[in-house]
């Protein structure tokens, strides 16, 4: 098992048994999209690889989800980004992207993807101070819009591409 301990919270690779707690871990953390139980499982199993449990005293206090672009093998897309309440303040979204990064199955990785609305304060930070602490570049552009992709029922998504990155800095 790929794990990394922490003052009192385990990084590791998510098991089967992650995917009822991350989905309720999802429901803790508005404003993440909360996806089904069926899908919090492949993330848990057919996605393990790229995807990050953070584990304190037993339970599940975040978890990042994320993969390989199909047909980029140098763009790792990062889904969700969770911290449970009892976790946050701790700088475990930036240890959770660290440790996923230094994976064997993101060796090749270069650039790293993720949506964010205008409105989530929280994940811009993250990721701003992520391309900071690395040196990279963050672009912004539109990859889902509200009116013409959500029908007006969601915010617009904006893609945050950061890159490049390199190995060293990880």
């Amino acid at each position: 098992m790929n794990s990394i301990v922490s003052p009192q919270i385990t990084l590791r690779t998510p098991e089967r048994r992650d995917g009822v707690a991350l989905h309720k871990l999802v429901a803790e953390c508005p404003p993440l999209d909360q996806n089904s139980i069926y899908c919090n499982l492949l993330q848990s199993t057919h996605f393990a690889d790229t995807c990050v449990a953070a584990e304190q005293a037993g339970s599940l206090v975040g978890f990042i989800s994320a993969y390989i672009v199909p047909g980029r093998p140098g763009t790792l897309f990062v889904w969700q980004v969770a911290v449970g309440a009892r976790a946050r303040g701790q700088g475990l979204a930036t240890r959770m992207l660290n440790h996923l990064l230094s994976r064997p199955a993101c060796r090749a990785v270069t650039h790293l993807e993720t949506t964010v609305t205008a409105s989530n304060d929280a994940s811009w930070s993250l990721f701003e101070g992520f391309a900071r602490k690395h040196g990279a570049s963050l672009e912004r552009s539109t990859l889902f819009a509200r009116d013409t992709d959500f029908e007006g029922a969601h915010e617009s998504e904006i893609l945050a591409r950061i890159g490049p990155l390199e190995a060293a800095a990880l």
